[in-house]
């Protein structure tokens, strides 16, 4: 039973001279460890044109990271520390970036026990006008906050973030914030905003290597996972059936939809959250076979679904009952949120490939690893890339693991 996989199972001793505190200069040349499925290569990530099938479709999550980490310091002189996690009020990603005077955002307070009731305020200069900032303290959410922003000037609450925030790089850098990590930590090709962390094995590829995808007849298409604060996080409690995942906003459009219906070619996942995504639309479109008439907030999907529900449908079925749900919605987009755990155990439906960065000891990312490369591989590999002076998690080198 999945819910009674002991997480040690999955530990590793990771050297801390391992894990990669910057990117390399030209990210494109990291090392990526190739698995076929058979056998392991040891290439660089600019070889991925040439590894992956002709015709194949390469899936990215093309979120992007936002300025999520904001400091107040009170007349006191203590230091608090507003870390955004998701939106409130709207609780839209796009509406809330779009307001002009006050939102409210579920936050993680660092430093909270020296806040009290009184509202948090700071100057700062958005656009080149003059804004005051405050920040207000509502209800609790277990070891979250519900935080009113309010600001003067009309500006965006994009724009304040963007002045005021910092980049969220991950605490496992044991480092503070650098001005390169405005570049660094965003894929190339990031442009909707509202991820808490990068989709980090995006961050391999440049401008010239995704030409180099298009001339090998590769097809590059988008999709929307924005990454909350719990991904990177391991797992603390001693089996999976005790540990809970996080949601997250996820988006594809029905144009993706369609085309993966109509697709016979390798589907090739860039990072886990693309993974996540693309896997959960099986068990949207399971819930739909049963309720086509299901709401919005019936469709979310758990994390114990693909273990605890009879599969009975086809892939290709399960997304078409999507498609027909946004027409008769008569919207393009699907929203919603996916809570999924995959583990050893879990069966792929939709990805063929992943491209992926190598993960924390006993975390939920290596148990995906694992559920796609089997539990003695994802070993066999790991091991391989220590032996072999590879580069570790968020800014480290990459694998291409294909079935």
């Amino acid at each position: 039973m999945v819910r009674q996989l002991r997480i040690d199972a999955y530990n590793y001793a990771l050297p801390d001279e391992r894990i990669a505190r910057h990117p390399l200069a030209e990210r494109e040349q990291c090392k990526l460890l190739y698995f076929d499925g058979d056998s392991v290569e040891d290439r660089t990530f600019a070889d991925v044109p040439n590894l992956l099938p002709e015709g194949a479709m390469l899936v990215y999550n093309n979120t992007r990271v936002i300025n999520a980490r904001v400091r107040f310091r009170r007349a006191t002189g203590a230091l608090i520390e507003i870390f955004c996690l998701e939106p409130v009020a709207p609780h839209d990603y796009e509406l809330i970036f779009k307001q002009t005077d006050s939102c409210t955002w579920l936050c993680l307070v660092g430093n909270g026990k020296r806040w009290k009731d009184d509202a948090l305020e700071q100057e700062l200069v958005v656009d080149g006008e003059a804004v005051t900032l405050r920040a207000t303290r509502g209800a609790r959410r277990g070891n979250a906050s519900e935080i009113v922003f309010t600001w003067t000037g009309g500006a965006t609450f994009a724009s304040v973030l963007e002045a005021v925030g910092e980049i969220p790089i991950p605490p496992y850098l044991n480092r503070g914030t650098e001005p390169s990590d405005s570049t660094d930590y965003q894929t190339v090709y990031s442009h909707i905003d509202g991820s808490v962390a990068a989709p980090t094995a995006g961050l391999h590829f440049t401008d010239g290597l995704l030409a180099e995808c298009d001339a090998h007849g590769i097809r590059r298409r988008e999709l929307t996972l924005h990454v909350g604060a719990g991904t990177f996080q391991p797992v603390k409690s001693e089996q999976i059936g005790d540990h809970a995942m996080h949601h997250e906003f996820i988006a594809v459009t029905r144009e993706l939809l369609q085309e993966i219906i109509d697709n016979d070619s390798p589907l090739i996942a860039v990072g886990t959250t693309s993974v996540r995504t693309l896997e959960s639309l099986y068990y949207i479109g399971q819930i739909l076979e049963s309720n086509p008439d299901a709401g919005a907030d019936e469709l979310d999907v758990t994390q114990w679904m693909p273990y605890t529900t009879p599969c009975e449908i086809t892939t290709r079925r399960a997304l078409q009952n999507i498609v027909a749900y946004l027409d008769r919605h008569g919207t393009d987009v699907y929203m919603g949120t996916t809570q999924l755990l995959i583990a050893p155990g879990f069966r792929y439906r939709l990805v063929d490939g992943m491209i992926t960065n190598f993960h924390q000891p006993q975390s939920t990312l290596l148990l995906l690893v694992a559920a796609f490369v089997g539990d003695e591989r994802w070993k066999e590999l790991y091991s391989h890339a220590l032996a072999g002076g590879y580069r570790f998690l968020s800014y480290g080198d990459a694998c291409l693991f294909m079935r």
